[in-house]
């Protein structure tokens, strides 16, 4: 098997979830993140390592109570452990640039079901907080909501999970590291089906 260095033109796969307090990444809060490494052979690739989070809202964040309806995060929960935007970003990304090192790769590329929102999320606290070595690439991503219509006939990650013979759990949707585990999952079983009989220099 060729190693995960040639599969994606040196890019290293990185599955992103995040739960947030609206739409907006500028102006409305991230409240949790979830990382989930991809590793292993090509044809054979599986999570390998998790990073998770939750996030305290920035200063002057707005806080879309609809949102909040729909993730049933409580902002200002104590129990919650919640840490800074800035810890979370360097907890995730240390871990990430590390393993693009180890697998000879030369950047992240972020996986997520609606990719683009989650890279919005993550780029605007890279910006509030000044961390630097993003180790994600700066626009380019894959979408599991593209590969599961392909793949399955479904955009829902609930129904394309389902479709991939997954199990579903609706009380734990809407979680970061639920979402980011199914996303990593689903990502994988596709990738695999195309994989079997390929060899990548």
């Amino acid at each position: 098997m060729a190693a995960l260095a040639g599969r994606f033109r040196g890019f290293l796969p990185v599955v992103v979830d995040v739960e947030t307090a609206g739409f907006d990444s500028e102006r409305n809060a991230l409240l949790e993140v979830a990382a989930i490494i991809i590793g292993g052979e090509v044809g054979q690739l599986r999570p390998v390592a998790t990073h998770h989070f939750q996030v305290q809202p920035f200063a002057g964040a707005v806080l879309d109570p609809a949102a909040l309806a729909f993730t049933g995060i409580d902002p200002f929960q104590a129990l919650r452990g919640a840490v800074s935007e800035e810890e979370a970003l360097r907890g995730i990304f240390r871990p990430v640039r590390t393993a693009v090192k180890v697998a000879q790769c030369r950047r992240a590329i972020l996986v997520g079901h609606n990719a683009a929102f989650d890279l919005s999320f993550i780029k605007a606290a890279e910006k509030r907080t000044g961390v630097k070595n993003n180790p994600f690439h700066l626009f380019s991503t894959f979408d599991t909501v593209s590969l599961a219509g392909l793949a399955y006939g479904e955009t829902v990650l609930a129904k394309a999970a389902l479709a991939a013979g997954l199990d579903w759990d609706h009380t734990q949707a809407h979680s970061a590291l639920y979402d980011a585990r199914q996303t990593a999952e689903l990502f994988c079983r596709i990738v695999n089906r195309y994989d079997l009989n390929r060899e990548y220099p």
